[in-house]
């Protein structure tokens, strides 16, 4: 077998742009203790280009290793510690060169070079420290797990081994190791759960209530106390106790509990979850080269499989695309904005309000149609600033200069004569949305942004009859505002390059993921999930029981089924989607009359939840009229996918974005559709519908698959 150093020579040959960090040893003196080597990972760069490992890092690390490893075994030292840069530990491992393997050897080689070098901590002769002083994820949890202590500073906001939320398992000793140290359950919680749950991040405080870390000190001397800490334990003064792990009954159920969360998140269709509790499974027993084995193993597999490839391809979307929007004209062209105004105030509008007077820090202005409404929606979002002040989100300055911010007015040349951008969230009608921006061109300033929230009507349309069609922009947000981070800017017919360049810019204040989409009916999610849950709807109008058709898609592992969307996003706004789009393109979109039918009895959804799980309301079951076709699930999930695979390739030939990417984007920011998919188009790719359907893929080879 080759030698870690031929593994990871081996390895940089493949990674030509790794961003090396470098393992400095420097040597203190600790009080009473003896003379000790502190390792620090830095990569040269400031906090925003975080430290992370790739071959020629680890082989960095390696070398420092056999300096302290000589020192040790000399007696010259009494231990040695490992940190990093202000702000940062270390951010795992360096995905940009996994996305270039084609072979399953060298991904079996960064697995194996990974584990020869990190367990040489636990095999020095003296005692081993991590201290995490700044964000820690993946292989840089995993550095400090195979060190015999570790402390944590209370100010780390990101401490993670969020692998399975791309497609991998934490395999450089986090799944043997983790267990074996805080105890299954919280290992099933940190390396399943919290990444599946939308890659949930620990702070400080949790990692050391968690067991992970043996102490917890303010960032303001984190290390000193940490260094101190280090002498009190190797003097003998303090001893470490930790709590004894249950490796009995209490194992099988923790394994048992994290399948449960895996299969509700993913429903069998992802296998990191799962090969990640394997290995979690056989870590009982503690014997740690087999678990090192194992996960050699499973990360080999994952790294030449799909889904990694598909969430690296998620991961850089969001990370590099969602922050460099295509087509968004020069910045230089934005106007600033000083002043926003909102037309409603009902719970969108002040949702709006507060998301904007948050992030853009300056007047937000509600008008509506009488002094009560406007009073509920100034009411909803002082009240929401209470919350954020009760969280302890904002300090008490904070919460009075934000409800001082947002007001109300009934008169809207009062409220928005001097507003740089103004935007409405009225009712979703057409007629209506003309007459409020005919209102408020009568008021406002010639360069001000006209914005519109629509999710469905044409932008151009409402623009028509203005004398200044140019500074109107579509400004299309997602439910729940705070939470989902997409914002389809659409270009309208007639919208110049200043506005739509103030748009962007108001979106990158605002922390949106802004994509440019063309005016085109239901710009980008809203036309495929109407498509999605209309191919549903259908099956179920033609027979086919309604269980069949939610299970027929639990192998994308959406965040939830087809119905659970409809009865959150609601039956009413569901069915006015599927009216305009039927409008638009009668050959395709359907309105379901079983759903019109569900509507107009003023139904919430097709479930009650009384005895905690979705149950079909049986005054629902009553209204449906169904045919007499019933399908398989397999045959239902045909008939979807081919229905969105169509659908996307018609809105890349019309131009609505500029490529799938964009696309996946949109699903992922403003659907939470999966990392695991890539968005939708590489699933669709890689189980053959776009070829079917399309005649060829969306995406090109080695874009969100294996190189060939």
């Amino acid at each position: 077998m080759s030698s870690t150093a031929e593994l990871l020579k081996g390895a940089a040959e493949l990674f030509p742009g790794e961003v090396v960090t470098q393992a400095q040893v420097r040597h203190l003196d600790l009080p009473g203790a003896g003379r000790f080597a502190l390792i620090t990972l830095d990569n040269g760069f400031d906090h925003t280009k975080p430290t992370t490992l790739g071959p020629q890092s680890l082989a960095n690390i390696d070398a420092a290793l056999d300096q302290v490893e000589k020192e040790a075994a000399a007696g010259e030292i009494v231990g040695v510690g490992v940190t990093g840069k202000p702000f940062i530990f270390a951010v795992g491992a360096d995905l940009k060169g996994v996305e270039l393997l084609t072979r399953h050897e060298d991904a079996l080689a960064i697995g194996r070079g990974g584990h020869d070098v990190l367990k040489r901590f636990q095999s020095l002769a003296v005692p081993t420290f991590a201290y995490y002083n700044g964000a820690a994820m993946g292989g840089g949890v995993e550095i400090g797990l195979h060190c015999s202590y570790r402390t944590v500073s209370a100010s780390v906001p990101a401490f993670s081994l969020p692998e399975v939320f791309l497609g991998l398992v934490p395999g450089w000793g986090g799944c043997t190791l983790l267990p074996n140290l805080i105890g299954a359950d919280r290992a099933v919680t940190v390396i399943i759960e919290n990444s599946l749950n939308q890659n949930r991040q620990l702070g400080g405080a949790q990692v050391y209530e968690l067991g992970i870390a043996d102490a917890l000190f303010e960032a303001a001397d984190f290390l000193e106390q940490s260094l101190a800490w280090t002498a009190a334990v190797l003097k003998g003064e303090i001893e470490v106790t930790r709590a004894e792990v249950d490796r009995g009954e209490a194992w099988d159920q923790a394994v048992a509990r994290g399948r449960f969360v895996a299969d509700g998140k993913v429903h069998g269709a992802a296998p990191a979850a799962y090969r990640a509790l394997d290995i979690i499974a056989a870590a009982r027993t503690g014997d740690l080269r087999k678990g090192f084995e194992a996960e050699d193993a499973a990360l080999a597999d994952l790294i030449m499989g799909g889904e990694l490839r598909s969430g690296i391809y998620a991961f850089n979307l969001v990370q590099k695309r969602g922050k460099r929007p295509v087509g968004a004209p020069d910045k230089s062209l934005a106007r600033p904005v000083n002043k926003v105004g909102v037309v409603g105030a009902g719970l969108m509008a002040s949702q709006l309000a507060l998301l904007f007077a948050r992030r853009l820090q300056v007047p937000v202005v509600l008008t509506d149609i009488d002094q009560a409404r406007i009073d509920k929606g100034v009411g909803y979002v002082h009240g929401e600033v209470d919350k954020l002040l009760g969280k302890g989100r904002i300090g008490q300055d904070q919460a009075n200069r934000l409800k001082g911010l947002v007001t109300g007015h009934l008169d809207k040349a009062a409220a928005f004569g001097d507003a740089d951008f103004v935007i409405e969230a009225v009712f979703e009608e057409m007629g209506v949305k003309q007459q409020v921006f005919a209102e408020l061109e009568a008021v406002v300033r010639p360069d001000a942004i006209l914005a519109t929230n629509t999710s469905s009507l044409s932008v151009s349309e409402m623009a028509a009859k203005l004398a200044h069609p140019e500074r109107v922009v579509g400004f299309h947000f997602f439910n729940p505002v705070a939470v989902l981070p997409l914002l389809e800017i659409v270009r309208a017919e007639a919208t110049d390059d200043p506005s739509l360049a103030t748009a962007f810019a108001v979106a990158k204040q605002l922390k949106k993921t802004a994509v440019l989409v063309k005016d085109a009916p239901a710009f980008v999610v809203n036309r495929i999930l109407t498509r999605f849950m209309g191919e549903i709807q259908n099956v179920i109008d033609e027979g086919t029981p309604i269980d069949v058709a939610e299970k027929a898609v639990e192998p994308l592992g959406l965040p939830m089924s087809p119905l659970v969307l409809l009865e959150l996003v609601g039956p009413a706004i569901g069915l006015h989607v599927s009216e305009t789009l039927h409008g638009a393109f009668p050959d395709r979109f359907t309105v379901s009359p079983n759903l019109a039918a569900v509507v107009k009895a003023g139904k919430r959804g097709f479930y009650v939840y009384d005895s905690g799980a979705p149950e079909l309301d049986p005054e629902v079951a009553a209204l449906l009229q169904q045919g007499d076709t019933v399908l398989t699930e397999e045959q239902v999930r045909a008939r979807v996918l081919d229905a969105v695979a169509q659908e996307i390739g018609l809105m890349l030939a019309d131009g609505v974005v500029a490529e799938a990417q964009d696309i996946d984007l949109c699903l992922i920011t403003g659907a939470g559709w999966p990392f695991h998919l890539g968005g939708i188009t590489p699933y669709l790719d890689r189980e053959g519908v776009s070829e079917r359907v399309n005649g060829s893929p969306f995406l090109a080879p080695g874009v969100a698959s294996v190189p060939a």
